[in-house]
């Protein structure tokens, strides 16, 4: 399966909530279009169905594919602590998911474009993998040609989120990759304990 490049909007209808950031279309309709859509009766979901649709909520909301989530959770399984909370470390741990949460860029699919076209180095080094595990003290910076462009001069221009687990330098355009994030930081409403539930099975 390719990486969903559909309505973004259909999907945030889906699970309820705007997962990909600000949606005023969805603002407007919370609800499936059409004349019937605000009436429209949903089965009950069985508890397997429950459990998949965070998972599948878990990959929309970071853009990550069933191989790549599957091999992350394996890894978190054989840290030690709490399996749910591991994951949900090693997904914000992402190179497209820091470069997102540093407000290089907008969105995360825009911070994996950025990342592919070879416009962000961590210490020092250029990498173009956008699921590039970090590791506790690794520096991420914008490379010195790339520092002028429209998409990451305008992202920096309206950042407002700071992460106790990173640190930036706007002067620079770098920042810290400090530390793995405690979940109570983790500001995304998914239920871990459910894709644990899913995979145990």
């Amino acid at each position: 399966m390719a990486r969903y490049t559909g309505p973004k909007t259909k999907i945030a209808r889906k699970f309820h909530e705007p997962i990909y950031g600000a949606d005023k279309s969805y603002e407007k309709k919370p609800y499936a279009p059409g004349m019937h859509g605000q009436n429209r009766r949903r089965s009950k979901l069985s508890e397997y169905g429950i459990q998949l649709q965070e998972k599948q909520k878990a990959k929309y909301t970071y853009g990550i594919l069933e191989r790549q989530f599957r091999k992350l959770y394996s890894e978190a399984s054989r840290r030690g602590g709490v399996t749910g909370e591991e994951l949900m470390k090693l997904i914000e741990a992402r190179l497209d998911n820091v470069v997102y949460r540093l407000g290089i860029a907008r969105t995360r699919a825009q911070a994996r474009q950025l990342v592919s076209h070879r416009h962000i180095a961590v210490n020092g080094e250029v990498v173009n993998i956008p699921s590039y595990s970090l590791r506790e003290g690794d520096v991420i910076s914008v490379r010195e040609r790339s520092k002028s462009l429209e998409i990451i001069t305008d992202a920096l221009a309206s950042r407002a989120n700071n992460y106790p687990w990173l640190e930036w330098d706007g002067a620079q355009m770098c920042g810290k990759f400090v530390s793995f994030p405690q979940r109570s930081d983790i500001p995304e409403t998914i239920n871990e304990q459910l894709i644990v539930d899913l995979y145990s099975k």
